[in-house]
């Protein structure tokens, strides 16, 4: 009997108090107990991650203000201010076309695609003109001997110029070709100067995004402005209202030009300024 209470009551000497953790639990402990210097870093990883994210946010919604800016100078200024501006600040260019590239990604189709398409269906023997290339893209994609002008060079094959004012002879490329790129306020300048290269029954391509000529909005009426380019000496082969983002014209130099120069009438092109996303 007496052993049997020196047994039962070593049995509660050792039994753990209600607020003593398992022996396997105490030993073990928590994961930051164990390794301090590893949860530190982690929870510095994560917080350097979070950082990182925020600049990279920041920086887009800077660079996005700056593309807004640059692509209303571009809309309200003439092209010879386009030009010295970017001249004095290069780097504003590539700003400028970041952006732009960014914006032309959510377009569900992209207008240089349909006119390398077109140029693919027709003879590689045309001599084509490209005002306002960009990343020469046009030139990159087609076997066609291309002229590639925009303010500024960043290819080789790119020549920088006022694109009112080109090196071209008179009468010398077969195809003129603006994709978003009657951006000036003297564009009507660009036009004359793609009539002057052009040879007669020659192609004007011009690709402009849609709501510039929607007149309900304070665009220009599509009509008019067809007018006013039949007016310089072309003829309005097709239009194409179909793409949701932009519309396509089709022009052809005339074989015979007037020789008295009249006014012509040219509606006032709305500028496409972004919102703000």
């Amino acid at each position: 009997m007496e052993a049997g209470k020196k047994q039962k009551g070593a049995k509660r000497r050792h039994r753990p108090a209600s607020n003593e953790k398992p022996k396997d639990e105490r030993v073990g402990g928590n994961e930051e107990e164990r390794n301090p210097k590893a949860s530190k870093r982690r929870k510095s990883q994560g917080m350097v991650s979070n950082s990182s994210s925020f600049l990279d946010k920041m920086k887009a919604k800077l660079s996005g203000g700056h593309f807004r800016m640059l692509n209303e100078k571009l809309y309200t200024c003439t092209g010879e201010e386009a030009l010295e501006y970017f001249n004095d600040d290069p780097t504003l260019f590539d700003t400028y076309h970041a952006g732009y590239q960014e914006q032309m990604s959510h377009w569900p189709e992209l207008p240089v695609n349909i006119i390398i398409k077109w140029l693919k269906d027709r003879s590689s023997s045309l001599v084509v003109a490209d005002f306002g290339c960009g990343d020469a893209r046009l030139a990159k994609s087609v076997k066609n001997k291309v002229h590639s002008f925009d303010l500024i060079s960043n290819e080789p094959s790119v020549i920088a110029c006022n694109m009112a004012n080109t090196p071209l002879g008179s009468s010398s490329v077969d195809v003129a070709v603006f994709c978003l790129s009657l951006m000036g306020t003297n564009f009507p300048s660009y036009l004359n100067e793609a009539h002057r290269i052009l040879k007669p029954r020659g192609w004007l391509l011009i690709a402009e995004v849609k709501s510039r000529f929607d007149s309900n909005t304070g665009g220009a009426d599509p009509k008019k402005f067809t007018k006013a380019v039949c007016d310089l000496g072309f003829t309005s082969v097709a239009k194409d209202f179909s793409n949701k983002m932009f519309i396509l014209f089709y022009f052809k130099k005339k074989e015979e030009q007037n020789s008295k120069k009249k006014d012509i009438d040219w509606p006032e092109l709305k500028p496409c300024l972004y919102k703000r996303r």
